[in-house]
């Protein structure tokens, strides 16, 4: 009986925080890479990568919605894939020539320059370096959404990024 009396108040205890805890709708900006992009991270071709925390731009031959994509070494074993679409407002901000923007990497940060929003490379989501630094999308309680990321499989030579 005292089992049950103290896992009970466990758990009631514990139900402000499972309540919490929603799941971020799925992002409407998410391009879709029409085909797997593979890569050989520790070649001269990607020297960039060759150490741990190394990063580089890259982009697909293949036609897509994607403006490219961000891969950083997080360790030996594990690669981060982020694209270059800006996740909240993507088309907020056009050139002369009509292209629209690109998060660029400020190390550590995903910057996008347009939204003046800054993202952690470590895990995609948003932060504010500076006080008066804020985001000019919607931050009143509406999504927010972090980088768009890639699934990432690597087998010690190649570098497999997908949907």
């Amino acid at each position: 009986m005292k089992n049950t009396k103290l896992h009970l108040l466990i758990l009631i205890g514990l139900l402000p925080f499972l309540h919490g805890c929603k799941p971020v709708p799925q992002n409407p900006n998410r391009p879709i890479l029409p085909a797997p992009i593979t890569i050989y991270p520790n070649t001269l071709q990607y020297q960039e990568l060759n150490f741990v925390s190394g990063w580089l731009y890259i982009t697909s031959d293949v036609e897509s919605t994607s403006r490219g994509i961000i891969v950083y070494r997080m360790n030996d074993t594990e690669f981060l894939a982020y694209d270059r679409i800006p996740p909240n407002e993507p088309d907020a901000c056009t050139d002369s020539h009509g292209n629209t923007t690109r998060m660029v990497v400020d190390f550590p940060f995903v910057v996008d320059h347009c939204n003046n929003a800054y993202y952690n490379i470590l895990n995609g989501q948003i932060i504010v370096r500076e006080p008066d630094m804020i985001p000019s999308f919607p931050t009143d309680g509406t999504t927010v959404y972090p980088l768009i990321q890639y699934h990432t499989t690597f087998d010690g030579s190649k570098l497999i990024i997908t949907n």
